[in-house]
């Protein structure tokens, strides 16, 4: 008969919150960032003619970092980099060997990948009456897209967006892999500690639940409030 222990779960309250918060921080800053590499990226994404060139040339990253799985970019950042003399005596070091710096740089260059091709897409759908509209009233190129094109994107992003949010904070849990000590690594220490898998796992699991719905109920209220316009007129 299986028998609960939550009073493991509770004396070790302080160190699932210190796991909590640097998940929460990583989480964060990586989808910062990938959020502001994304934009320009996008734009360059979705060239034509002369700047095709760059347009293949993003097309490339995303593909890598979308076609490979984040642990393993993970891991070859972490562990793989450290066997090349040249990059052991460069100035990134001091970083590279730290694992809370590659998780942050392999978690914000996966989720640019995908972030990038969501915008591509978003920017693809802007109807084209709105950019020759505003080219008629005489908006040269950095006015259209910072008044036009980026904000239609961003608004049409905002439901595959959701999505990337969502699954950058559960795959962020790999984090415990290079050492961290996030809220799934917090779990493993109990595991390993008390040999109480189910308590610390479907606790850890309660909590990544009650994020998600968080996250689902924010990005409703963002389509209720910016997306309100595409939805179809009732009839009268």
């Amino acid at each position: 008969m299986l028998e609960l222990q939550p009073q493991i779960i509770l004396s070790n309250l302080p160190l699932f919150l210190q796991g909590l918060l640097l998940t929460l921080k990583l989480t964060g800053y990586s989808l910062l960032i990938g959020l502001l590499l994304a934009m320009p990226l996008a734009r360059l994404r979705v060239a034509r003619n002369r700047n095709r060139w760059l347009s293949q040339t993003v097309w490339a990253f995303t593909y890598f970092f979308r076609g490979t799985p984040m642990l393993l970019q993970l891991l070859v950042l972490y562990y793989g980099l450290a066997q090349f003399e040249l990059v052991r005596h460069s100035p990134f070091w001091e970083y590279l060997r730290e694992p809370y710096w590659c998780a942050l740089i392999a978690f914000s260059l996966n989720t640019c990948a995908y972030t990038t091709e969501i915008f591509a897409g978003s920017m693809r759908n802007i109807p084209h009456g709105e950019i020759e509209a505003a080219r008629a009233y005489g908006m040269g190129a950095l006015t259209l897209l910072r008044r036009i094109i980026l904000p239609s994107a961003l608004r049409r992003a905002i439901p595959s967006y959701s999505n990337e949010v969502i699954l950058m904070l559960q795959g962020s849990s790999i984090a415990s892999a290079v050492t961290l000590m996030d809220l799934t690594g917090a779990g493993r220490s109990i595991y390993s500690e008390y040999y109480a898998p189910f308590e610390a796992f479907i606790f850890i699991g309660l909590v990544y639940l009650v994020l998600t719905f968080a996250l689902v109920g924010l990005f409703k209220l963002l389509e209720l409030r910016y997306l309100a316009y595409l939805a179809p007129r009732p009839q009268r």
